[in-house]
């Protein structure tokens, strides 16, 4: 069976599912495929197992939306954010020079990277949109490393089923499956609108993930841990956002 045929299968079979007999049938489906977020317990567990499900059926191959120049929103934006801490002040007042990114876990040559390093890895750039949850957008361009090219450099190993990353803080956090991981849009953001990336929107370094909710854009970046098993981190949830009443999974 081909892989279309089999995705065809499953998000029929998990649509028909949800709505003859109900979520809880169309969990018991998606758990049947692997097809299962880390934030699937609770009341709300088989909708988010279902919307899990069905999206990475159909949309695991479907591009980010880009844009032209001249779409390119205006300032200010709408989600600037103050920097975290005297660890963080210290280093900007340093030019980030002593900014390093670690990544370690399920690899077989963990990295410690400055910028210089990254810089030195495949650079692209796109014009994507970021979507928050509380209904406002803005579009922009983003200069980056993928991040599939930072784990090809780390050697992430097989068994490898998430990829956890975190602020300079050590408090917020935030994880994506591999399919996310590898996608050419999931950048490590270095720059945007062709400068550096601005403080208020992560600087040095902020993951852009294009094709979730913004609130999975996490900034402050300077922590990456491939893991098979992503229970072993804070409350098994897959990030903080569940603790707020915010899906893990927030696919557009």
């Amino acid at each position: 069976m081909s892989l279309t045929t089999r995705r065809k299968l499953i998000y029929g079979s998990v649509a028909a599912v949800a709505g003859v007999g109900g979520l809880a049938a169309a969990d018991r489906l998606a758990r049947r495929y692997g097809l299962i977020p880390p934030d699937s317990g609770g009341i709300y567990g088989p909708g988010e197992t279902l919307t899990y499900a069905c999206q990475r059926v159909l949309n695991v191959r479907t591009p980010a939306r880009e844009f032209p120049h001249s779409m390119i929103s205006k300032k200010p934006f709408a989600n600037e954010a103050y920097p975290p801490g005297d660890e963080f002040k210290k280093l900007r007042a340093g030019g980030f020079k002593d900014w390093r990114l670690v990544v370690d876990g399920t690899v077989a040559h963990p990295l410690v990277l400055s910028l210089a390093d990254l810089k030195s890895l495949p650079v692209r750039s796109q014009i994507t949109e970021v979507a928050c949850e509380e209904g406002w957008s803005y579009i922009a361009e983003w200069i980056g490393t993928p991040l599939g090219a930072v784990l090809r450099e780390a050697g992430v190993l097989p068994q490898t089923r998430y990829v956890a990353y975190f602020s300079i803080d050590k408090v917020i956090w935030d994880s994506i499956d591999m399919a996310d991981a590898w996608d050419q849009h999931t950048l490590l953001t270095m720059g945007m609108n062709d400068g550096d990336l601005p403080v208020g929107h992560g600087a040095p370094l902020r993951l852009r993930l294009p094709r979730q909710l913004g609130y999975k854009s996490l900034k402050y970046v300077n922590h990456i841990t491939a893991t098979d098993d992503i229970r072993k981190f804070g409350k098994g949830k897959g990030s903080v956002s569940p603790d707020f009443g915010y899906a893990w999974y927030a696919g557009m």
